[in-house]
C-alpha cells in the first residue's frame, strides 16, 4: 500500500507541474503545449533537469539557474499538494468509481488556483472542459439519488448568481460558474457545507490579513482558493463534519 501510495504522489507531482502550466497559460491565451517552459525574465528555455516537480526548485534555492530571478513558490506547492491529495485521496474515498471523481475535482482546484492567484480569474475554457469530463463521469458514477446532481448544480448556481447581483460584482462570474459545477458534482447537501466552509475561510483570511496588514482594506482577494479548499474539506469529510454538528446541537438542547 506504501508502494503504491509513494506511486500515486508521484504521479501527481507530474500532474501538478502540467497544471501550474494549464493555469498559467489558458487565460493568457498561450498554447499549453508550445512553447516550452521558460524563464520569465531573461526567457532562458528551462531543461529537463530544471523542470523536476519541487526538486528542481530546491535545488536552485527558488531562483532562475541564470538570471537568479526569484521563482513563485506557488510552483512546487502546487506540484506537492496534487501529490499529496493523490495520494490522500483513495485512503479517504477507498477504491471505488468515486475515486475517479476525486481526482478529477483535485485536478480541476490545482488549476483554478493557480489561475486565480495569477489572474484573478477562472477562465471558462476550463470550466467547460471539466463540465464535459464530470458530465461523462457522474452518468458512470452517480450520486445517490442521481438527481441530487441536478439539485446540487442548479441551487449553487442560483444562490450565487443571486448573490452575486445583490453584491454588485462581490461575487465574480467564475466563481458563479464554478460552483454551479460544483453543486452537480458533489450535490446539494455537500455544496452547502462546502460554500460555508469557503465562506468562513476567506472571511478569516480577510480579518487576519487586515490585522496583520498583509492585505489593504478594499484590496480584492482571489475567492477561488478558499473555494477549493473549503470544497474540498465538505467533500472528504461532510458526513463526519455534519454529524459532530448535529451532536453540538443535541448536546446544546
Amino acid at each position: 500500500m506504501k508502494v503504491f501510495s509513494t506511486y500515486l504522489f508521484l504521479i501527481g507531482l507530474l500532474l501538478g507541474s502540467f497544471y501550474n502550466v494549464v493555469g498559467l497559460r489558458v487565460p493568457a491565451k498561450k498554447s499549453i503545449i508550445a512553447p516550452r517552459s521558460s524563464c520569465p525574465n531573461c526567457n532562458h528555455q528551462l531543461t529537463a533537469l530544471e523542470l523536476i516537480p519541487v526538486l528542481s526548485y530546491l535545488i536552485q534555492g527558488g531562483k532562475c539557474r541564470l538570471c537568479k530571478t526569484r521563482i513563485s513558490p506557488i510552483y512546487p506547492i502546487m506540484e506537492f499538494l496534487t501529490g499529496v491529495l493523490f495520494a490522500l485521496a483513495p485512503l479517504i474515498i477507498g477504491w471505488s468509481g468515486e475515486l475517479i471523481v476525486a481526482w478529477t475535482l483535485i485536478s480541476l482546484f490545482v488549476i483554478i488556483t493557480v489561475s486565480d492567484l495569477t489572474y484573478m480569474l477562472i477562465p471558462d475554457k476550463i470550466l467547460l472542459m471539466f463540465t464535459g469530463l464530470f458530465l461523462f463521469e457522474r452518468l458512470l458514477f452517480p450520486l445517490t439519488p442521481w438527481w441530487d446532481s441536478i439539485v446540487g448544480g442548479i441551487v449553487a448556481f442560483l444562490v450565487l448568481l443571486v448573490i452575486g447581483v445583490i453584491s454588485k460584482g462581490g461575487m465574480g462570474g467564475g466563481d458563479i460558474k464554478l460552483f454551479g459545477l460544483i453543486g452537480f458534482v458533489v450535490g446539494l447537501k455537500t455544496v452547502v457545507l462546502a460554500f460555508f466552509l469557503s465562506t468562513l475561510l476567506g472571511a478569516l483570511f480577510g480579518v487576519f490579513g487586515l490585522m496583520f496588514k498583509f492585505i489593504k482594506r478594499g484590496q480584492p482577494i482571489p475567492f477561488g482558493p478558499f473555494i477549493a479548499v473549503g470544497t474540498l474539506i465538505a467533500y472528504f469529510f461532510g458526513d463526519q463534519i455534519i454529524n459532530l454538528y448535529l451532536q453540538f446541537l443535541a448536546t446544546g438542547l
